[in-house]
Order: structure tokens, then C-alpha cells, then sequence
């Protein structure tokens, strides 16, 4: 009985690895529904148990979030950003504060070890951003927004840094449609020159004061 309990638990966990690889890779995005556990099991060649027991220890782990009668859906896309993902609120002031405290690092550390090519990344997503509002495309602007602000993290070279922004990743992108509507089209939008500006001069201290600038605006008016 204890050997087979081993093999078992064993058999799981190579599912629980197989799943969280897929996850991992972008197989399955964030908020999209995995297959079902017929489909999972046929696929991988075990039984409907081990994949549900997989499936529950990763839902545990806050990969996956099992909704009844709905299926399960991809809920981040790893163990940190799970967790993150529990522990931020989604209040907009809950958000916008986790926001600064992750960026105005990151704004730190992007203008000391940035690349020429993350800089060439960084400008062009915040030329598309700009390009945006103006054509007042609120679903461009919230698209560019965020990747703008992603690619500075990024930039910072601090891999979990960025896996924690990633688990916060679309309470980011709601909090940028939550402030940018009320603003479109009577106002220009809050801009980000001034960061782009430091992070190519290698102005770590400047970037801090930009990032944690325009957050606090957003905070004031949240």
C-alpha cells in the first residue's frame, strides 16, 4: 500500500509539473478555460482522478480557479503571481498603491540596467499609447498603457519584480480604464514623458520621482 501511494502521489505531481509548464509558456492565458478532465486525461494518458487532484493542488496554489458548472480558467501564472493575485484587493486606491510600490523600483532599477533595445520598447509603446487618446480609442490607450508600464518593469532585470507585477497584471489594466475614462476627451493624459526620459538618461532618482508623481495623482483622484 505504501509503494503504490508513493507511484500515485508521484503521478500527480508530474501532471501537477505538465499543467503548470503549459501555464507557464502561454499555452493557456490568463482568464481563458483549460480543457475539460476528460480531455486532459486523454491527452496526458492518466486517469480523471490524478488530473482532478492536479488540478486541485494547482487551484490551491492560485494557478487555476475552478468555478462551478463554468469550468476552470487560467488564474495567473505562477505560484508568486497567485498569490499576489489573492492578497490584492481590488479596490482602484488598493491597486494604485501595490502599483507604486512595485513601480517606482522599477522605474529605479530600468534607468541603471535598461537596454537600448528595452529603451527603443519602452518609446514605442508610449508613442502608441499617446496615439491612442488622441484618436480617443480608449481600448488602444488601456492596451499601451499597460504594456508601457509592464516593458519598464521589465527593464529592471528583476525577474521576480516582474513576476509580481505579472500577477497584478489585470488589476493594472483595470486600473488604467478606471482612470482614464473620466479624463477622455476633455484632458490630456497623465504623461509619461518625463519617466521616458529619465530611464534613457540613466536618471534613477528622477525616474523615481516621475513614476511615484503620476501614481499619486491617480491616488488623489481615486
Amino acid at each position: 500500500m505504501p509503494l503504490a501511494t508513493t507511484r500515485r502521489a508521484g503521478l500527480v505531481d508530474q501532471v501537477i509539473g505538465q499543467l503548470r509548464d503549459a501555464i507557464a509558456q502561454g499555452e493557456w492565458p490568463v482568464g481563458q478555460r483549460i480543457p475539460t478532465e476528460g480531455a486532459l486525461a486523454e491527452g496526458l494518458g492518466v486517469g480523471r482522478n490524478t488530473v482532478r487532484e492536479a488540478v486541485r493542488a494547482l487551484a490551491h496554489s492560485g494557478l487555476l480557479e475552478v468555478r462551478q458548472g463554468a469550468g476552470t480558467y487560467v488564474r495567473a501564472t505562477s505560484e508568486v503571481s497567485g498569490a499576489i493575485r489573492r492578497l490584492c484587493g481590488s479596490e482602484l486606491r488598493e491597486v494604485l498603491g501595490v502599483r507604486r510600490a512595485l513601480e517606482v523600483e522599477a522605474a529605479r532599477l530600468a534607468a541603471t540596467v535598461r537596454t537600448d533595445e528595452e529603451l527603443a520598447t519602452i518609446t514605442e509603446l508610449l508613442d502608441q499609447r499617446d496615439a491612442a487618446y488622441r484618436a480617443e480609442d480608449i481600448a488602444a490607450f488601456v492596451q499601451a498603457d499597460t504594456e508601457f508600464h509592464l516593458a519598464v518593469v521589465r527593464a529592471s532585470h528583476n525577474a521576480l519584480l516582474t513576476e509580481m507585477y505579472r500577477g497584478i497584471l489585470e488589476a493594472v489594466t483595470a486600473s488604467v480604464a478606471a482612470t482614464a475614462k473620466p479624463r477622455l476627451p476633455e484632458t490630456e493624459p497623465i504623461g509619461h514623458r518625463g519617466l521616458l526620459a529619465a530611464i534613457s538618461a540613466g536618471d534613477s532618482e528622477r525616474a523615481m520621482a516621475e513614476t511615484a508623481g503620476f501614481l499619486d495623482t491617480l491616488l488623489r483622484g481615486a
